[in-house]
């Protein structure tokens, strides 16, 4: 499905691998249900890679259709990550800062499986 254009918020954080698990569960119940919550929110996608043998790289992607959209999520200053009390417990780096990219065309293919 083609959609209107929309932008992309990107943002990058570092866990123990072994709370992998926990913290997608976490987030489950904190950003990504902000996301859900907010107007304006198209979807978002979490994504984890292992960075060595004691971190795991996790990346969220959330798709809005307008800055505006975003700043009832993020607030003023949109470039600024959003945490959340227990960040601290599963963080072990963490961007303080977000990317957003312009979408300017997002299709998702369905396959009839």
């Amino acid at each position: 499905m083609a959609l209107e254009p929309t932008v992309l918020r990107s943002w990058t954080g570092w866990i123990r691998r072994a709370d992998r698990e926990r913290y997608r569960e976490y987030l489950e119940s904190t950003g990504l249900r902000a996301y859900r919550q907010t107007p304006g929110n198209l979807g978002a996608v979490l994504l984890f890679r292992d960075a060595d043998d004691a971190r795991t790289e996790v990346r969220t992607l959330s798709l809005w259709r307008s800055r505006d959209d975003i700043v009832a999520f993020a607030g003023q200053d949109i470039d600024v990550a959003v945490f959340y009390p227990d960040d601290d417990r599963f963080l072990i780096d963490r961007q303080t800062t977000v990317e957003h990219f312009d979408v300017p065309w997002f299709e998702l293919v369905q396959t009839g499986h």
